[in-house]
Formats: structure tokens, C-alpha cells, sequence
């Protein structure tokens, strides 16, 4: 379907700023357009991947070409929730002291919050709250998070020594849980050139004020993807495919063997919100079944809850999934 004249004047600028984080991010395409997709859908993004998978390099593009400030929080078990969201400082001038806020890393537009699992759950707590509230509350006081707002915490896979596993329910508030993987042999030879011309002082020059994305064109294209249309033959497939892990026993054997608990009600409004961002994306102003499946991976991989049956039998949660588009049928 064709895209309006203003349609296409916010889509555009959307695309220029993927093609533009492209040239710096090599062999991570998927990881970039989820990064995209969740700024979009108003979201949070959980990224696990290897070390040196341009994680961290990803969402620091994004700050570059886009009119937003960037916060890293090195996550570390000496974390407090206070290095976070910020504390009252007592002041004092002229004989006089008062008790002022001091705002911490996460009142910013993108936030990184390297290796999340490394910091306890009071401090992992304090960073979802914020993330699902969008305000911190500090002495009895609330303060409000910028309206462009974005999470990226990452995950080391390998590591669980020292580590502290966030608990199923608060990952349940991430939109979408994206998995990174390596680049294949051209892109890891690409990459090398890449940074031995950014050595060489032949990078891409820094981003000034007047060539990076302005806030507004975001907001403005998250008001339009709140009006891409969802059939209700689209709508009824997000729910069967959720109603599917909550009930397998009605679809298949094996599938009950495997899931222990199923997708919740944010999982089915996540997919319904991500699948709306992917058409828009893809410059539709209405949503196939096909965009359900392009993103229901990363909507629901880290909603299902598998047993040790699932285990034994060598499934992860991306295998159930497949499993569920296969049975599940479309309308």
C-alpha cells in the first residue's frame, strides 16, 4: 500500500537514522531494528549476547544521531538503587540547609544498563520500577522521566558466577528480549576495516545538533503507528498464539510437556504493540499475520517459562515458539 505524503516525511527520516547506525554497527541488522522498534513502541529492550557484539556500540549510535542524552550504568554487586535513580542532598548557604534532589543516571533519554544481572535485586528493582512507571519516587517526592525514555540492559549468556538472575516476573516488563549473535565471515572482515579506519582518523564525523533526528519526528511516529490498523483476524492470532501457551493441552502433547507457565496479558499487549511498530517499519498502515511472526520471538522468549522436561528434551524457549507458529493456525 502506498504511504501519504506525511506518512512518508516521518517514515523516512526513521530509515535514514537505521542506515546511518548501520554504517558504524556491522553484521547487526536484527539488533539494530529491534533497538528502533522499541524506541518506537515506547518500550524496553533486554539484550543478551557474547562480549564484543556491539551492544553497547549500538545504543551509543543511537544517542549519536539521535537529539537524546545517554546514560551508562555499569552494573556491579556494590550497586545501590541510589546510584541509580538519585538521592536528597542536604545543602546549605548562608547558615541556612535544605534537603535538595540529585537526579541519578536514569533521568535521561537512553539508558544502558550494562550487565544487569550483575547488580542484586533491590538495585534491579529500582531500575524496573522506573521503567514501568517512568517516575522515581524519592522522600515521599515523585519525579518524572523524560518522555523519551529507553532501557537497553544487557545480559553476558556465559557468565553466571557473581551473577544475580532477574526474576521472570520483572523481565516480563522488557517489550521485547533480543538475542545477538556473531556476524558472518564477510561482516566479521568488514568490521575490522571499519576500525582500523576509525583508528586512522577516517570515521564517520561526529553528529551536530543540526544533523541529528529531533525528538519530535519519534513522537510523531509513534502517533501513527497508535493508528496502523490490526484486523481482527491479526488480533484473534495474537490471542490464540498466547491462549496457546496457556493452554498447550488443547493443541498438543509434547507442548504440554514442556511449558510450565504461559505468556501474560502484557506479553499479548507487547505483541500487539511490536507487531503494529514492525508494519508501520515496513511502511504499512495495517498489520499481516506475517508481522506477528517476524517479532513474537523476541516478544515471547522471555515470557515462557519451559520445565525440566522441555530441557531434556533439548528445547529452549525459541524452539517452543517455532513450535507454536507451526501448530497455531492463522485465522
Amino acid at each position: 500500500m502506498a504511504t501519504t505524503g506525511a506518512r512518508a516525511t516521518t517514515l523516512d527520516p526513521i530509515l535514514d537514522l537505521k542506515a546511518r547506525m548501520g554504517r558504524s554497527i556491522i553484521g547487526q541488522e536484527q539488533m539494530i531494528e529491534r533497538l528502533l522498534i522499541g524506541l518506537l513502541a515506547n518500550g524496553n529492550l533486554l539484550v543478551e549476547g557474547l562480549p564484543g557484539l556491539a551492544k553497547t556500540r549500538a545504543i551509543k549510535s543511537l544517542a549519536k544521531y539521535l537529539d537524546a542524552g545517554l546514560s551508562r550504568i555499569q552494573f556491579t554487586p556494590d550497586l545501590l538503587p541510589s546510584d541509580i535513580t538519585g538521592s536528597e542532598v542536604y545543602y546549605t548557604s548562608e547558615g541556612k540547609g535544605e534537603f535538595k534532589f540529585q537526579s541519578g543516571p536514569i533521568f535521561n533519554n537512553l539508558i544502558l544498563a550494562d550487565e544487569i544481572n550483575r547488580a542484586p535485586a533491590k538495585v534491579q528493582a529500582a531500575l524496573l520500577e522506573a521503567m514501568e512507571e517512568r517516575q522515581v519516587t524519592v522522600a515521599g517526592k515523585t519525579h518524572k522521566l523524560p518522555d523519551l525514555f529507553l532501557v537497553m540492559a544487557t545480559q553476558n549468556p556465559i557468565e553466571q558466577e557473581g551473577t544475580y538472575s532477574l526474576p521472570e516476573a520483572q523481565m516480563d516488563r522488557f517489550l521485547m528480549h533480543v538475542q545477538v549473535g556473531y556476524p558472518d565471515r564477510a561482516g566479521e572482515g568488514r568490521i575490522m576495516a571499519l576500525v582500523r579506519s576509525e583508528e586512522g582518523g577516517n570515521g564517520a564525523h561526529a553528529s551536530t545538533a543540526d544533523d541529528r533526528l529531533a525528538q519530535d519526528v519519534i513522537f510523531a511516529a509513534r502517533r501513527e503507528i497508535r493508528n496502523v490498523t490490526m484486523s481482527e483476524a491479526v488480533a484473534n492470532y495474537i490471542v490464540a498464539l498466547v491462549f496457546a501457551t496457556r493452554e498447550p493441552d488443547k493443541l498438543d502433547a509434547d507442548l504440554a510437556k514442556w511449558i510450565e507457565v504461559g505468556v501474560s496479558p502484557r506479553g499479548a499487549i507487547a505483541l500487539d504493540k511490536v507487531a503494529r511498530a514492525w508494519a508501520w517499519f515496513s511502511g504499512r498502515d495495517y498489520t499481516t499475520p506475517d508481522d506477528v511472526r517476524e517479532v513474537v520471538h523476541d516478544v515471547f522468549r522471555h515470557r515462557l517459562i519451559l520445565n525440566f522436561d522441555a530441557e531434556a528434551a533439548g528445547m529452549d524457549t525459541d524452539a517452543v515458539v517455532d513450535e507454536l507458529l507451526r501448530i497455531v493456525p492463522v485465522g
